[in-house]
């Protein structure tokens, strides 16, 4: 193939991607246009973005609800916000138009930035954050743990209690099945739509919830655990 041949080849190829990639970009800050809640990943700490669709030095115009600096005190920093890299990172950023955190899509309308020594910050349309919070709330009490067989094993106690990491703390409650027991959850959280339990040691048990709104122990297994909330 000659050299001019080549280039007219190039020429179409590019001619053909860049619209598409432009449409992306177009697609997404339109999507990102409206309220976000910016928090840790259990939402312990929140704070409410407003992402415009006005043009700014840098980007995009935002507004930081005033209790954003106290609540999580990196986003004192951030002015606007924009769309990067191959139009799928939505980076909020300061005046220079430097990063503050970058976030990308891991669920539709979820998005997960991280921040180098202090951890993962999600980025969730604010209605849907709400519902979550509500989901949450329902969570505090007591549940029962029990086997397929709907025999009882365990009862726990999911708390708000704040034990860090953006984990709140469990307790069992009486006497527990030996297996339960030698686990010895101490905190819980929702992620990405588990139930997680996990020991002082570091393991972890994961629940999700099935067609009956309970919770059943994942991977699956022929004696499967269930947690059931108690009335």
């Amino acid at each position: 193939m000659s050299l001019s041949r080549l280039n007219a080849v190039l020429c179409l190829l590019l001619a053909a991607c860049g619209p598409v990639a432009a449409q992306d970009v177009t697609t997404l800050k339109k999507d990102m246009i409206g309220q976000w809640e910016l928090a840790t990943t259990e939402r312990s700490k929140t704070c409410v973005v407003t992402l415009k669709g006005d043009t700014a030095p840098q980007g995009f115009k935002l507004e930081l609800e005033p209790a954003c600096a106290a609540a999580l005190p990196f986003t004192k920093d951030i002015t606007g916000w924009s769309i990067k890299g191959l139009g799928d990172i939505v980076r909020l950023h300061n005046a220079a138009g430097e990063t503050v955190i970058d976030f990308t899509e891991v669920e539709t309308g979820i998005f997960e930035g991280m921040r180098t020594n202090e951890g993962v910050y999600i980025l969730q349309n604010l209605a849907a954050a709400r519902s979550l919070a509500k989901s949450m709330d329902q969570m505090i009490g007591d549940w029962s743990m029990v086997r397929g067989n709907g025999q009882a094993i365990c009862t726990l106690v999911l708390t708000n209690t704040d034990a860090g990491n953006d984990n709140f703390q469990v307790f069992l409650k009486g006497k527990c099945d030996p297996a339960v027991a030698a686990f010895n959850p101490t905190m819980w959280r929702l992620d990405h739509g588990q139930m997680i339990l996990m020991s002082a040691k570091g393991q972890t048990w994961q629940f999700e919830a099935d067609d009956n709104a309970q919770w059943r122990r994942v991977p699956d297994s022929a004696d499967p655990l269930i947690m059931l909330r108690e009335q």
